[in-house]
């Protein structure tokens, strides 16, 4: 019999197996040992990598993923070491690690199990590698979190057993199946994992029906690995999160006399962990209904006092508080299906929107229902109010915060789908294309095989088959298909797949001049721009633009001009305030507007409006000599100017001001 049976089970992490075993053969020194690697099913190489580089390694080639408990009971089956040591292949194993276990189990003739020390890649303990069983007041302190809360104390802390010196050896109920050595005789009289734990939770429960045969269960300071750990399931769809509660549930029931409170504990847990991923994930469009609920109730209840007189003294106490609270969530909902939330924007537009139907729809009610016909003089002053108080503070937000802003003006978190020279084409572009700002986070592939693999400088990080995972993972804003072999019905089922992600979609263009997406067509180069229909010709929004130039100016003309006209000559340093202020008298006279071009009304035949004291060319800091970037900027803002964009660049154009001056 050999000393040591090294099983691993691996799916889809090549490159990491690859590194495992090349530190395996470096810690084995004068141990006698075999390696068994079980695939489960994996599409990124892994077989035939393996069998080219390590011919010696037994390997169980399974055609379907079995999960981890199986695929380690058919490798210790075949096991004939005295020593079964199961290790994640996202692991990396140090050179006394095999020696110093082996002692330890040889000195400990009463452990039937044991693990090491397992450390992130930082060098902080994985705090799964020691723990307790879930029991209803474990369970209940690590799903609230009391076990965050007080890590070091032994009565909330005890899942993770953070309270204990992680430097000392000690008895444990369990440690990780990441690195778990059991010996062949505990294996023999207890069997192997139960098949019923598909991943995560069998490791709990060997080690319980090892306890309760009789066998001891230590973590081990002295030695330690480090743990790539998820590696496996960011290639897979696999709700890890779900899977994990799911474990400890099965656990319970089956341990634990199927413990009804435990249970409702570790089911609530899995919705509670859902509902705070999608909060974290969507939490300024949370903040932002939050806000509008919180204000619009506000704007009710002023409306009702400045209406008040000796003829209306407010509203009858039987609809107190409902009168104030119902309008409000019937906003809130007009809001909702006007798109106004989005997890990465605050819209001042489609606010606005919304409360004009809102307006109609309250409106309406008085008419219809005449027992809530109270006033409709409150309804229309409620309306007014909402409409300063409630664009207010998004224009504020945004001025002061520089906080949710459009995806167009903040950089675009974007994933392109597709592995091929293409695809690299398309990157380049889009870096070059500064118009509108992506930042490439990565590719995704068709092959899980090239999970991994860097195609030019980007790395491919996962596979169409889990793609709404990775972009709920990296937080991502655009999705580009840029694959000419991809099919529409392939794009549509990506698509239906990632619903709710509050993504957007796009289509790169055969010769990847334009991306095509769920409401516009962006352009990417600069000839085909010239077939787009763009905003600054709308002759409403030349009309809106020129009256908001002649308030503007004059206020300024009146208040701030004179000042800084008379001072210009005692100034030694002209701030771009300062010559702002001075170039003011040209917007009052139409040949200048506040927001547009760097210095010229036409690129290519293309009018893109009347030169600007400040745009886009100014708060993106470019440089005078930029000139095709400059240019690029100005086409931008053509297509895309509304009034509402032009008050955000304001407010960004004197926020940098300010800054400078400081």
């Amino acid at each position: 019999m050999i000393d040591l049976s090294i099983i691993i089970v691996n799916y889809n992490v090549k490159q990491f197996l690859l590194n495992l075993v090349e530190s395996i053969y470096k810690a084995v020194k004068s141990i006698s040992f075999e390696i068994i690697v079980v695939d489960n099913a994996s599409e990124d190489g892994s077989i035939e990598t393996l069998q080219k580089k390590y011919p010696e390694v037994h390997l169980i080639a399974n055609k379907i993923n079995l999960g981890f408990g199986s695929a380690n009971n058919q490798a210790m089956q075949i096991a004939k070491g005295r020593y079964l040591l199961l290790l994640n292949p996202d692991t990396i194993v140090n050179e006394d690690t095999f020696s110093k276990m082996i002692s330890f189990f040889e000195n400990n003739n009463e452990v039937g199990i044991a693990g090491c020390k397992v450390l992130n890649p930082d060098g902080t303990l994985q705090l799964a590698c020691r723990r307790s069983f879930p029991g209803p007041w474990t369970s209940f302190t690590k799903v609230i979190g009391l076990s965050n809360l007080f890590p070091r104390t032994k009565l909330f802390a005890r899942y993770n057993l953070t309270y204990l010196d992680e430097n000392k050896s000690y008895e444990v109920d369990a440690v990780s199946g990441a690195f778990m050595m059991i010996r062949k005789e505990v294996y023999e009289r207890i069997g192997g994992f139960d098949q019923q734990f598909f991943m995560y939770g069998e490791d709990l429960d060997i080690c319980y029906r090892a306890q309760k045969a009789g066998y001891k269960v230590f973590y081990v300071h002295s030695t330690e690995i480090i743990h790539y750990k998820g590696e496996s399931t960011k290639r897979s769809s696999i709700d890890e999160t779900k899977v994990f509660y799911n474990a400890m549930h099965l656990f319970v029931r089956k341990h634990l006399s199927s413990s009804f409170i435990v249970g409702t504990i570790l089911q609530t847990a899995i919705i509670f962990r859902k509902l705070l991923a999608f909060a974290i994930n969507n939490s300024l469009a949370i903040f932002s209904a939050f806000m509008d609920l919180l204000l619009f109730s506000f704007s009710i209840i002023t409306a009702e006092k400045l209406y008040s007189n000796p003829h209306w003294r407010g509203f009858p106490n039987y609809v107190l508080p409902w009168v104030y609270i119902v309008p409000s969530f019937i906003q809130l909902i007009i809001s909702i299906f006007g798109s106004v939330y989005k997890k990465n924007s605050i819209s001042v537009l489609r606010i606005l929107i919304s409360l004009f139907y809102g307006l109609i729809l309250l409106s309406s009610l008085t008419f219809f229902f005449k027992q809530v016909a109270f006033s409709r003089a409150v309804v229309l002053i409620t309306y007014l109010l909402s409409i300063i108080v409630l664009s207010g503070w998004r224009i504020t937000v945004k001025i002061l915060f520089n906080l949710g802003l459009s995806a167009d003006i903040k950089k675009s978190r974007t994933l392109i789908v597709g592995d091929d020279l293409k695809t690299e084409e398309l990157a380049a572009k889009l870096k070059t294309y500064s118009s509108k700002v992506y930042q490439i986070i990565g590719f995704v592939s068709f092959r899980k095989d090239r999970i991994g693999e860097k195609t030019g400088s980007y790395k491919i990080l996962g596979s169409t088959e889990n793609i709404k995972k990775l972009i709920n993972d990296v937080k991502i804003d655009k999705v580009i298909f840029s694959n000419e072999n991809l099919s529409f019905n392939q794009m549509f089922a990506i698509v239906a797949e990632c619903q709710g992600t509050n993504v957007e979609f796009l289509v790169a263009g055969k010769e990847l001049d334009y991306l095509v997406g769920k409401s516009s067509i962006t352009m990417l180069d600069d000839i085909p721009l010239l077939k787009v229909q763009y905003n600054i010709s709308s002759l409403i929004y030349r009309f809106s633009k020129r009256c908001l130039d002649l308030i503007l100016s004059s206020l300024i003309l009146i208040s701030v001009y004179p000042f800084i006209y008379l001072f210009k000559k005692f100034i030694s340093h002209k701030t771009d305030f300062i010559n702002f202020i001075l170039d003011v008298p040209g917007v009052f006279l139409g040949r200048k507007s506040f927001i547009g071009p760097r210095l010229v009304s036409f690129h290519d035949d293309l009018y893109v409006g009347k030169p600007g004291l400040t745009g886009y060319w100014y708060v993106e800091n470019l440089s005078e000599n930029d000139v095709e970037e400059i240019k690029k900027l100005d086409i931008f803002y053509a297509k895309n100017s509304n009034i509402w964009l032009d008050f955000e660049i304001l407010g960004l154009t004197f926020a940098k001001m300010f800054i400078r001056m400081e």
